[in-house]
């Protein structure tokens, strides 16, 4: 076994200095080139989500098709199922779930291509975005140098991961997440910021943030309102990334 495939999870993640607090408001002007880059980290190992809870919303396992997603106009999910995972097809667009889910726990196992090819963010490049419009971002980040809130695990564009706990291309990784969606009053004001926590490989990187509104390039739109359930989606930036083991639970009722 690899150094960093080290079963050490749970040292880790109590490990973390007490200052890395929950966070409402992102720490640097997006983008940033110039905001502390995370500490990279070792001795991790992603957790097996192969074997979701009995009361998990399984959107793919090693054995399914992609009959939970959909494509552009709903038409069926045109991206590559393979022997245990699915892959990017370059061009065919961003795929979303049937379903449509409000405040989740969102397991994702992810790989990044191998070998890898390009820089920055042309690399290893994709995104699981809750609702469609709040994105965790993919990213091959195991030495690749990028703006902080756009690297592997960032609330793009908002919020740097605390850590980098990215692992070598080709090798699966995870986000495991908690997302609480935004609330609207009746007439479409916002009551309550979403918030996201997230653990990559098992390690905390994202603390309870709240976020700012819309994940954007280039800018930082604020909330508008929208329907309390949406599809869950993943993006096509041009790159083959693969995933496997998806499933979410529930954590409010209909």
């Amino acid at each position: 076994m690899r150094s960093w495939q080290l079963r050490s999870v749970a040292l880790v993640a109590c490990a973390l200095p007490a200052t890395l607090a929950a966070q409402s408001t992102p720490p640097c002007a997006q983008h940033s080139r110039s905001c502390p880059a995370p500490t990279v980290i070792t001795g991790v190992a992603v957790p097996d989500g192969s074997r979701p809870p009995s009361d998990a919303v399984v959107l793919f396992d090693r054995t399914s098709e992609l009959a939970a997603w959909r494509g552009a106009d709903d038409a069926p999910a045109r991206w590559t199922v393979h022997d245990g995972y699915f892959e990017v097809a370059p061009g065919a667009g961003a795929i979303h779930t049937l379903q449509a889910f409000g405040d989740v726990q969102v397991h994702v196992e992810w790989a990044s291509p191998s070998p890898a090819e390009g820089t920055d963010q042309d690399r290893g490049n994709s995104g699981v975005f809750l609702m469609g419009r709040y994105e965790v971002q993919v990213l091959d980040s195991y030495g690749n140098v990028t703006y902080p809130d756009g690297q592997a695990g960032a609330v793009y564009g908002q919020y740097p991961p605390l850590v980098n706990a990215s692992f070598p291309p080709g090798a699966w990784q995870s986000f495991d997440v908690i997302f609480h969606r935004p609330r609207f009053d009746a007439a479409g004001t916002l009551v309550r910021a979403a918030t996201m926590t997230v653990l990559h490989n098992g390690v905390l990187i994202q603390d309870g943030v709240a976020l700012t509104g819309v994940t954007a390039n280039g800018s930082r739109p604020p909330f508008e309102a929208h329907p309390d359930r949406l599809p869950l989606s993943l993006q096509d930036h041009g790159h083959r990334v693969r995933f496997r083991n998806i499933w979410l639970r529930e954590l409010e009722a209909r």
